[in-house]
């Protein structure tokens, strides 16, 4: 594999922020409504951002200095004056109207009517919410954390989630937050978004801490664990399990009409065969009878 190699100390900010923004992707989008001492509301959106704790509950967006004169963003700046803010959580069906408020307005502008947004009036503290946002977290801003002093610096800002509103329609029959009726978007490099649909969701199962520790990839026969066919994510499948099937588990399996034809000493690349079908019995979760098939 041949690797490309940034020396940070030679790199230009703008090639820097093109690197990391394509490499560390799919990224949250904060939308945060401030407020200044004058009222003067602001809306902007911010992909540095993250939810860092749930006791007390912290989220983390951090507005950057300009990198062509080192000037500060009116989030930032508002802030710093009324630490409030509200995070309105972006979905697809806003997302162009979300962009519109990027541009760098001038102070006196509300974003909220650049981008056709509605005001609601928080419970808890000053700076507006968006009604259109599906969830929108009243924060109060503990600290802001500046972490550089040229053009391209974070200021990391510390967000205390004080009151959450849901609009009830994303929920599930438990209550819960559904991944396909939220609808988000995220960011990536350049001009690249991404949307979280049905057809791109899946779920890792925990792994089940009562019954044990899973063995790991390191404790595989080095015929199953440098696989030619199995992938990544099939040996990881495979190092879940707790133990090994017995002996007696695998001949039975090996005497089933699924898996006689397989061990016919005719067939040709007859490993490759029986890997081929521990790969499918992965993709159908049979991680058991897939271990059967590569013990044989």
């Amino acid at each position: 594999m041949s690797l490309k190699t940034i020396d940070i100390s030679s790199a230009t900010a703008s090639e820097i922020q093109g690197y990391l923004h394509a490499a560390i992707a799919p990224r949250p989008i904060c939308f945060a409504s401030t407020i200044d001492k004058n009222g003067t509301v602001n809306l902007s959106p911010f992909s540095f951002f993250n939810v860092v704790s749930v006791n007390p509950p912290i989220c983390v967006f951090s507005p950057t200095t300009r990198a062509q004169d080192n000037s500060t963003k009116h989030t930032l700046e508002n802030v710093l004056e009324i630490p409030e803010c509200v995070i309105n959580i972006i979905s697809y069906e806003m997302v162009q109207q979300a962009y519109l408020t990027s541009a760098d307005y001038p102070k006196e502008v509300n974003e909220f009517s650049k981008g056709g947004f509605t005001e609601l009036a928080s419970e808890t503290i000053r700076p507006p919410r968006v009604a259109e946002s599906r969830i929108q977290l009243e924060c109060v801003v503990n600290d802001v954390i500046s972490l550089g002093k040229n053009g391209g610096a974070g200021n990391l800002i510390i967000a205390e989630v004080k009151r959450m509103h849901i609009n009830e329609a994303i929920l599930d029959n438990n209550g819960k937050i559904d991944p396909h009726k939220l609808d988000l978007v995220a960011r990536l490099g350049g001009d690249w978004y991404c949307r979280v649909t049905s057809d791109n969701l899946f779920k890792i199962a925990k792994p089940a801490e009562k019954s044990g520790i899973g063995i790991g990839i390191d404790a595989f026969p080095g015929e199953v664990r440098h696989s030619t066919v199995l992938t990544g994510n099939n040996l990881g499948l495979l190092a879940l399990v707790h133990a090994l099937p017995s002996n007696e588990e695998i001949e039975a399996f090996r005497n089933t009409e699924e898996i006689k034809e397989l061990l016919d000493p005719r067939i040709e690349n007859r490993i490759t065969q029986l890997h081929l079908k521990a790969k499918d019995l992965l993709e159908h979760g049979r991680v058991m009878d897939a271990w059967k098939v590569l013990l044989m």
